[in-house]
């Protein structure tokens, strides 16, 4: 999911005297886009709160999440912040979760390296560090596989975030960012029955393959208070290695069966088509679908999804 900064908190310049067919960039107010991350940093002293509720569907099962961005400008160029994740799932094929559960939440830091300004071709650009802790169950689910809502491992990522406007023919502003980021998974101990499909005897350890992802994010600015908004998305995984051993004894045979699983590297691409309406430069709502198709091992999906955007 994205945090997005209205105009207000991203401290533009005032643009040069323009024709008055042209939108001028304080007159139009963003909420962001479905995904994309903003490039832009919060100004100091200043927080974001961005909740969204989501409903991931795939067949058989309905994952129902809430996710937070809860940032704040610590310094000129550099905010920082937490995002919780929440949960629950909704299986026809055996028992839902148990009661709503954490998911992985997740710290982050934004530095902006260059700032956007009308007239010149340099984009607003910023890199993004984002550590993934595993707070979510994964593991010794017993009967209720539905619980796991996390991955159990430390996962690090790094972001290239950028953003841009375009004034089109006529007058209105097209915002855009591109972002790309690549993560890196730590190991983790599996016991039991797991998110990573092992069984009740299985002891032995997970190796996530990194992940690349990136998004290429529009948004026309239709009126001052309405936006309409669009990510194009492509995600790539590496190969996920489990390994250990399973005491289960289904052929009475007297020792451990050594087990190696390896998923295989998966690859998908998706759009998530989006409205915005904002009441305010700093408060706006938005609502969307994303749309994941299903690719080389990898499930399709379709989450719709809300979210609230509030800069103070």
């Amino acid at each position: 999911m994205t945090q997005s900064i209205p105009t207000f908190a991203q401290t533009a310049p005032a643009p040069p005297p323009a024709l008055s067919t042209q939108e001028s960039m304080s007159d139009a107010w963003w909420t962001g886009p479905m995904l994309a991350n903003s490039a832009e940093t919060l100004p100091p002293g200043h927080f974001l709160f961005e909740p969204y509720l989501y409903d991931i569907r795939t067949p058989h099962t309905d994952s129902f999440g809430s996710r937070t961005y809860i940032l704040y400008g610590l310094v000129n160029n550099l905010s920082i912040g937490l995002i919780p994740v929440f949960g629950y799932n909704k299986v026809s094929n055996g028992p839902n979760s148990s009661g709503v559960g954490l998911g992985d939440w997740q710290l982050q830091a934004q530095y902006r390296l260059t700032k956007f300004h009308e007239g010149s071709w340099v984009p607003t650009v910023a890199i993004q560090l984002q550590e993934t802790l595993p707070t979510g169950k994964y593991d010794q689910l017993g009967n209720r596989p539905a619980d796991g809502l996390g991955s159990g491992t430390y996962t690090t990522t790094v972001a290239i975030n950028s953003q841009t406007y375009f004034w089109l023919p006529n007058g209105r502003i097209l915002r855009t960012r591109l972002d790309i980021s690549e993560s890196f998974s730590h190991s983790a101990h599996v016991k039991g029955v797991s998110v990573y499909g092992t069984d009740e005897a299985f002891r032995g350890s997970v190796k996530p393959g990194n992940g690349f992802f990136a998004d290429l994010a529009f948004e026309y600015s239709l009126t001052e208070r309405w936006v309409l908004a669009t990510d194009f998305t492509y995600g790539h995984n590496d190969n996920t290695r489990v390994t250990g051993l399973d005491f289960a004894d289904p052929s009475n045979v007297p020792f451990p069966q050594t087990v190696r699983v390896n998923s295989g590297s998966s690859s998908a691409f998706g759009i998530a088509p989006a409205i915005e309406y904002n009441w305010t430069p700093a408060i706006g709502v938005l609502l969307g679908t994303r749309i994941i198709f299903g690719g080389h091992n990898n499930v399709g999906s379709v989450t719709p999804a809300i979210a609230l955007n509030y800069v103070y």
